[in-house]
């Protein structure tokens, strides 16, 4: 009786307190208003009489075998007894969200990326040499060339015409030095020939010394006359001075010689000029082909056939095929970043395209530390700032289909941990199973 008593009571208290707001709003309002309630009269003890448990409704019988509990008004009451599946599921979704975490957080961990990283290369301004019309254009924008290829041509009849003029200068000095050789060959002859006459005095200036002294003695001995032995001392006088001016023939002849080496050099030097002024002249010439350095594509083209192109004035940029990747990293990604380490890289332009390279170099110094006003932070007040550092990535194999160009945008990714990371280690055990099975 107690117990039907205890949920008969039970069940009034639930009714009440789902009634509950609107008797105290009611209590309320009559309390504001001042008006009196008559007073209930108290209800006559009756004595309640539980049913039999067999008219019982199923659910009271199965609240009247609990006792109640503080914890039953709870919505969350037995959720994982209420759910077990869905309880399962979730703490399989959690624990699989903690797995997944983890696997990123390791992965990353073996890589450094940016967003701050462009290809770069080093573009060039064609312009002539020389001055002059351009005749012909026979490239057109953004045309792929080979070394040595044809961008424009200048009118090359002018430049034609001075290099004639310098290899005419060229032959006429050439001449001018054969003309004093052949002028030094006659010298050598008439030395020669000096020489000849020198020994021929020699030899006449002793025969003579020899008459002039027989005659003497003869003279003094009363043998011969007096005239003779005066007659051949003046020959042998005579002969005397022959042999000297047969002597100063053969030094004339050889200062002459001399001085004409002197003018074989002086036209050595004017050859010389002729052909610096032919080779000048030449290469004025092959400047009015205006030509590509290196493998490369013409860009931002300006020349038209029939314009005055000035020497220097730009007509097209010319785009090297050698490009590479400057990042930007932050100072903080350095530690252990290094020459040679892999890298891949995701262009902007071509979603879903990867690129491989490896890192060439980094460079010594933030870029702040090399721009055309550095900062000055001795001065003012100083707010620490993360600096970055330009890293220079070459690409291994630029891919053919697609264009690359300076400027680009791209997101490159540097291993600089080559040890596997968890998720490879798995990847690659699920490799060799699946290879075995």
């Amino acid at each position: 009786m107690l117990k039907d008593q205890d949920y008969i009571e039970d069940k009034e208290a639930q009714n009440s307190a789902e009634a509950g707001p609107s008797i105290k709003s009611r209590k309320v309002r009559v309390a504001e208003k001042g008006e009196a309630r008559p007073a209930r009269p108290p209800a006559p003890e009756t004595k309640r009489t539980a049913p039999p448990d067999g008219d019982r409704p199923a659910a009271d019988q199965t609240d009247a075998g609990a006792a109640p509990s503080d914890h039953d008004d709870k919505p969350g009451r037995g959720f994982v007894r209420r759910r077990p599946v869905a309880s399962a599921f979730g703490a399989l979704l959690i624990v699989g969200a903690l797995g997944a975490g983890y696997l990123w957080w390791d992965e990353s961990s073996h890589f450094q990326s940016t967003d701050d990283a462009f290809i770069a290369s080093r573009p060039v301004a064609l312009a002539p040499k020389v001055s002059g019309y351009v005749t012909e254009v026979p490239v057109t924008d953004n045309e792929h060339l080979g070394k040595g290829a044809v961008i424009a041509r200048i009118d090359p009849r002018d430049y034609r015409v001075a290099l004639e003029q310098a290899e005419a200068q060229v032959g006429a000095a050439q001449a001018n030095i054969k003309n004093i050789d052949a002028q030094i060959a006659v010298q050598q002859a008439q030395i020669a020939a000096n020489e000849a006459q020198v020994d021929q005095a020699q030899a006449t200036l002793v025969f003579a010394r020899q008459q002039s002294a027989r005659y003497e003695q003869l003279a003094q001995r009363g043998a011969g006359s007096v005239q003779n032995a005066q007659q051949f001392n003046a020959q042998s006088a005579q002969q005397q001075a022959a042999l000297k001016t047969a002597q100063a023939g053969v030094e004339v002849a050889r200062r002459q010689v001399e001085s004409l080496r002197a003018q074989r050099l002086s036209a050595q030097a004017s050859l010389a000029q002729a052909q610096a002024q032919a080779d000048q002249a030449r290469l004025n010439l092959s400047y009015t082909t205006v030509a590509a350095a290196e493998p490369g594509r013409v860009v931002n083209l300006t020349a038209e056939p029939g314009e005055f192109a000035a020497t220097g004035a730009n007509l097209a940029m010319f785009v090297p095929d050698e490009i590479w990747v400057t990042a930007n990293f932050k100072e903080n990604q350095l530690d252990a970043m290094r020459a040679g380490q892999k890298a891949t890289f995701e262009i902007d332009a071509y979603p879903g395209r990867t690129i491989t390279g490896h890192v060439e170099s980094i460079q010594p110094g933030s870029g702040t530390a090399f721009s055309l006003l550095p900062a000055q932070n001795a001065t003012g007040n100083y707010v620490k700032i993360v600096q970055r550092v330009p890293v220079k990535i070459v690409i291994d194999a630029p891919p053919a289909d697609v264009t690359l160009g300076p400027g680009m945008s791209v997101v490159p990714s540097v291993r600089v941990d080559a040890s596997p990371s968890l998720y490879e280690r798995l990847a690659g055990a699920v490799d060799r199973l699946w290879s075995k099975s």
